[in-house]
């Protein structure tokens, strides 16, 4: 089967969207599918404003045309809801393709962060116009599911993510050489992230911060005693991961949060609220701690066993949740009908 993925995220940037989607495209063509990756990566793009590392296609339209006519895709996946995305819906509803989409990212609340005068519920009213097209959504966990539900989008179906349990695996933790406990945060240093619930914490050791964004700059000057690396990727990042004595989550806005199973599978414990995300991913007790006051969260997973992190993560592969992906398909044109059917 041709499958054409449609995503404005997509390499060089660095969250858990893209490492989804390079793992699905690996897993989709072992299994011996064609995948086309329409992305903004190779065209022109620009900057989104307050987060030009953030690049997005300049001429949507023309990318998507060219990609679908050169690829004749038998079923198609939007990911985002960006230019690329809003193109790709435009494209298959001029010409009757049917496509799915998924749920990533809540862009509602990511606005009014940014745009505290926006309403919220403007946000969902774009989300409902967007995702209602498609045959199905995909969303990562019931919890998702019930929340969208409330905002009337409909036809929710689950895609489960798995976890690179070779890369991300325990290693020694002399890797970080820093005062211990090590309490340390991956992903990407913007406001939505809520790091400063993580910094201002009151806790032993030392913080470190991975990962790079706008915020970086003003959250360096402000916590001189955290230890800001910038991007880590594959082995590095890895080794960073499993470095650490607890690993702190501190979003309340993520759908999911990939790199706590990436955590749990180098054998790390997760801090984080009791929240969508952590509650889908963290098993209280046993594999982390979720508490509204984050640094309790973080001190007593300090106590938690190791082992338990790695077998949880053990448990999720790439491959059954790429079969999830593809159950949720739907073909992009009707099947013609048999002869005398």
């Amino acid at each position: 089967m041709r499958i054409a993925i449609v995503t404005d995220a997509w390499t060089p940037q660095i969250n858990g969207v893209v490492t989804s989607l390079g793992y699905t495209r690996r897993e989709l063509e072992a299994l011996g599918h064609e995948v086309r990756m329409v992305t903004p990566q190779g065209t022109r793009t620009v900057g989104l404003p307050t987060y030009p590392d953030i690049r997005v296609a300049l001429r949507p339209r023309r990318l998507i045309r060219e990609a679908f006519r050169e690829f004749q895709p038998d079923a198609v996946h939007i990911v985002t809801e960006g230019p690329l995305g809003l193109a790709a819906r435009s494209h298959c509803r001029r010409r009757g393709l049917a496509f799915t989409t998924s749920f990533h990212t809540r862009f509602p609340e990511y606005i009014q962060l940014r745009l505290p005068f926006v309403p919220l519920e403007w946000g969902y009213a774009f989300l409902r116009w967007f995702h209602r097209a498609g045959r199905r959504t995909m969303v990562t966990n019931e919890t998702m599911r019930a929340e969208l539900e409330t905002h009337g989008i409909r036809n929710l179906v689950f895609w489960s993510r798995g976890v690179d349990t070779e890369l991300f695996r325990p290693r020694e933790k002399d890797f970080l050489t820093a005062e211990r406990p090590i309490f340390l945060y991956v992903g990407r240093v913007a406001v939505e992230k809520n790091l400063e619930a993580f910094l201002r914490l009151n806790l032993p050791g030392t913080k470190y911060v991975v990962g790079d964004g706008p915020a970086r700059r003003q959250l360096e000057e402000e916590y001189p005693d955290a230890v800001f690396t910038g991007f880590k990727q594959g082995e590095e990042l890895a080794r960073h991961l499993a470095a650490a004595d607890v690993f702190v989550f501190p979003s309340r806005t993520d759908t999911l949060g990939l790199v706590m199973y990436e955590a749990m599978a180098c054998g790390v414990p997760v801090a984080a609220y009791p929240v969508q995300g952590p509650r889908n991913v963290v098993a209280h007790g046993v594999t982390g701690c979720l508490d509204e006051d984050l640094a309790t969260a973080a001190t007593e997973a300090l106590k938690l066993d190791p082992r338990a992190c790695r077998e949880a993560a053990l448990a999720r592969s790439w491959r059954s949740a790429t079969e999830e992906f593809l159950d949720n398909l739907t073909p992009a044109r009707p099947a013609p009908l048999a002869v005398g059917s």
